[in-house]
C-alpha cells in the first residue's frame, strides 16, 4: 500500500495516510477521473469503509481529497449518522485530521497560507474556494482547459457534457453564462474549468 501511496501523496505524507488508512480499516480505490468530484466516502453493506480518489488529480489535491474523505468517516464514527454530510462536525473533524499536513516538507511554501486560510473554515468542495483552486492547479499536468475568468466576456466555451456557453457578466461572485442551444442563463463558478471555443 505504502509504494501506491507514494505514486499519488507527497511523501512525507505517506506513512500518516497509511496509518489513517489502517486505523479506519478503509478500502482505498485510486478510480478513473470523475468530472462532477475528487473523491467519495460510502459505508459498505458489511459495515466497512471505502474511500475513492479520482487517479489524475496533483499530489496535493489527491491529499485534500483523501484527508476529506477520511474526515466523513471518523466524524460520522464520534459523532453519529444523522449528522450534515459537510456540517461543523465534518469541518471540525477535516480541520484536526488536516492540521498535522500543513506544513513546508508536505506542501509547497506558495500553498501553505491558501491552504492555512481555507482550513480556517473548510467548504465541501476545495473547488469553490476560488483562490486555492487556482493555486492547486499550477501543479496539473498540462491541459487545454480554461478557468471562465479567464475567458473574454462574450466568450464562447464548453463545459465536460459538451454544452456550449457564452460567457456573461459577473454577478457578485459568479458569472452568468447562456447556454447557446436553449439561451437559458447559468451561474458559473469563476475558477470552473472549461474549454475554449475559438472563432
Amino acid at each position: 500500500m505504502n509504494k501506491i501511496l507514494e505514486k499519488y501523496l507527497p511523501s512525507h505524507a505517506v506513512p500518516s495516510v497509511f496509518s489513517l488508512i489502517e486505523e479506519n480499516r478503509i478500502h482505498l480505490k485510486i478510480v478513473n477521473e470523475r468530472v462532477t468530484r475528487h473523491g467519495d466516502y460510502r459505508r459498505t453493506q458489511d459495515g466497512g469503509h471505502q474511500i475513492t480518489v479520482n487517479s489524475n488529480l496533483n499530489k496535493y489535491r489527491f491529499l485534500i481529497t483523501t484527508i476529506h474523505e477520511i474526515a466523513h468517516l471518523v466524524a460520522f464514527e464520534r459523532f453519529g449518522y444523522n449528522i450534515k454530510p459537510h456540517g461543523r462536525e465534518w469541518k471540525f473533524t477535516f480541520q484536526q485530521l488536516m492540521l498535522p499536513f500543513i506544513r513546508p516538507e508536505i506542501f509547497p511554501v506558495q500553498l501553505l497560507p491558501l491552504i492555512a486560510k481555507h482550513f480556517k473554515n473548510p467548504r465541501a468542495s476545495s473547488d469553490t474556494d476560488a483562490h486555492l483552486s487556482v493555486a492547486l492547479k499550477k501543479f496539473d499536468p498540462e491541459n487545454d482547459k480554461n478557468y471562465i475568468f479567464e475567458l473574454p466576456a462574450g466568450g464562447s466555451f464548453r463545459i465536460y457534457n459538451g454544452k456550449i456557453f457564452r460567457k456573461g457578466p459577473k454577478r457578485r461572485k459568479l458569472y452568468e453564462c447562456m447556454e447557446v442551444s436553449t439561451g437559458k442563463i447559468y451561474l458559473f463558478q469563476p475558477n470552473a474549468q472549461v474549454e475554449l471555443l475559438m472563432g
